[in-house]
């Protein structure tokens, strides 16, 4: 499984067998959303860089069979339009070992 995490909080990933790529910035995940097939994407709202749920739509544009984690310690009133996309889900920090558990079911 390959994961790309705009996130910083990910050291039990490898742990859990998966294939990790990070990054801190949002320009630079979406560099490595272009550049590889992610399975599962943890995108944060809050980045260095800017916003990172305004880039969802683009991101399963690219990779439409991803499952994608809209996380946020300040959960938004709204989450992006994403037309309905089941593989989209958000999550609230922080997040438990029990809950990147169920994701890799």
């Amino acid at each position: 499984m390959r994961w790309i995490s705009v996130y910083s909080c990910s050291s039990i990933y490898p742990k859990k067998n998966c294939e990790v790529s990070i990054s801190h910035t949002l320009r630079d995940g979406l560099g490595l959303v272009h550049d590889s097939t992610p399975d599962i994407v943890i995108l944060d709202n809050n980045l260095p860089d800017g916003l990172g749920w305004p880039a969802a739509k683009n991101i399963l544009d690219v990779v439409p069979d991803a499952h994608l984690f809209l996380i946020s310690a300040n959960k938004p009133s709204s989450k992006p339009e994403l037309n309905g996309n089941l593989n989209c889900q958000v999550i609230e920090k922080p997040i438990s070992i029990s809950q990147i558990d169920n994701f890799l079911k």
